[in-house]
């Protein structure tokens, strides 16, 4: 990102990278196993749940709406990277 940011500039680059987001994404799975994985994810994560679709469109809406800010990869995750 930072070098597209820099060969690209002064247009902005930037990108949001969304942990486990509760969304129909999931749709595919059983309801079950889908509630085991959003408990699994929300127990791994600082903030103690999955994401929602607002968490990533504020995200979206900061890298947009920020005019100095490029070449950045903002992880909307809970935390989850942090913990194993």
């Amino acid at each position: 990102m930072p070098g597209l940011a820099v060969e690209l500039g002064p247009i902005r680059v930037n990108a949001v990278s969304p942990g486990v987001i509760d969304t129909e994404w999931w749709s595919g799975l059983p309801a079950e196993a889908r509630a085991g994985m959003f408990a699994d994810s929300a127990g791994r994560s600082p903030v103690g749940r999955v994401g929602r679709p607002e968490d990533v469109a504020a995200a979206i809406a900061y890298v947009v709406g920020n005019s100095f800010v490029t070449g950045t990869v903002l992880t909307v995750d809970g935390g989850g990277r942090l913990k194993a």
